[in-house]
C-alpha cells in the first residue's frame, strides 16, 4: 500500500486574447497532484510559455495537513537556456531559499515570518487555483487581504528563483457551472486584485474546481496581457 490515496492529473492550454492573436496557442502546462495518507500534498508542474523570450519552469510545491507550504523546488530556462534553480522551506517563523541564477549567482535567503506562511507563489497556473483556498468561504462572497511569498516578481515567472514578499487581495464572486475541454464542472469564480508587485498587476480572475482540490478550470488576465488558460485534460485516480 502506497503513501498516495489520490492523484488528480491534468493539463492546460495557454491562448491569447489580444485582437491581432484571439485564441491563438501561446503555452502549455501539465500537472500532478499526489494526495497522501497523512493529509500531505504534493503539487507538481510542467510549465512552457511560447512568447519569446520562452519560459520553461518546473515547479514541485509540498504541503501540510493542514494545506500549509512547507517546501518547494523551482526550475526555470529562459530563451532557451538555464536561468536558474532553487530550494524553498518554510517553518512557522522563517522562510529559507537556496538557489543558483545565471545572473545574481547563488543566493542565500533567510526571511522572517509572523506567522506560519500560508501560500507560496511558484507561477504555475495550478498553484495559483491552489492559493485561492486562502479564502474564507464561511464568509461567503467579498474580498480578503493576504501576505505571501512569490519565487519571482516578475509576472511570468522568469527570473530568480528568489523568495519576493507580496501582499494582494482575492474576491470570491461565486459558485457557478462552466464547460471547459475538459468537460462540464461546478466551479468557484475567484478575482485577484491589488497585487504588490513592482509592476502593476492587471485583474486576474480564476474558475477552479468547487472542492478541495482548487484546480483551475479556466482564468483570464486583462490589462496589457490579455492571457487565458483553460483545462483540457483531467483525470483522477484513487490508490
Amino acid at each position: 500500500m502506497t503513501g498516495v490515496v489520490r492523484s488528480i492529473t491534468g493539463t492546460l492550454q495557454y491562448t491569447s486574447n489580444q485582437a491581432h492573436r484571439a485564441g491563438a496557442e501561446r503555452g502549455r502546462e501539465s500537472f500532478r497532484l499526489d494526495v497522501h495518507r497523512d493529509g500531505s500534498r504534493v503539487l507538481a508542474a510542467h510549465c512552457e510559455i511560447d512568447d519569446a523570450p520562452a519560459v520553461v519552469r518546473d515547479v514541485n510545491l509540498r504541503l501540510d495537513a493542514d494545506n500549509l507550504p512547507r517546501e518547494c523546488f523551482v526550475r526555470i530556462a529562459v530563451g532557451g537556456q538555464f536561468r536558474g534553480s532553487g530550494w524553498f522551506s518554510f517553518a512557522a517563523d522563517e522562510a529559507q531559499c537556496e538557489s543558483t541564477t545565471t545572473i545574481e549567482g547563488r543566493i542565500s535567503q533567510r526571511f522572517p515570518l509572523q506567522a506560519p506562511l500560508q501560500a507560496f507563489g511558484n507561477h504555475a497556473i495550478v498553484n495559483d487555483g491552489y492559493a485561492m483556498s486562502l479564502y474564507d468561504l464561511s464568509k461567503g462572497p467579498g474580498k480578503q487581504s493576504f501576505f505571501m511569498l512569490l519565487s519571482s516578481p516578475d509576472h511570468r515567472g522568469a527570473t530568480g528563483p528568489m523568495i519576493y514578499p507580496v501582499s494582494l487581495a482575492i474576491e470570491y464572486v461565486g459558485d457557478e457551472e462552466i464547460e471547459v475541454i475538459a468537460g462540464r464542472f461546478k466551479a468557484r469564480h475567484f478575482r485577484i486584485l491589488d497585487v504588490g508587485m513592482p509592476e502593476e498587476h492587471p485583474d486576474y480572475d480564476l474558475w477552479v474546481s468547487a472542492d478541495e482540490h482548487y484546480i483551475v478550470l479556466r482564468a483570464t488576465v486583462t490589462g496589457y496581457m490579455q492571457t487565458a488558460y483553460e483545462l483540457t485534460r483531467y483525470d483522477v485516480a484513487e490508490h
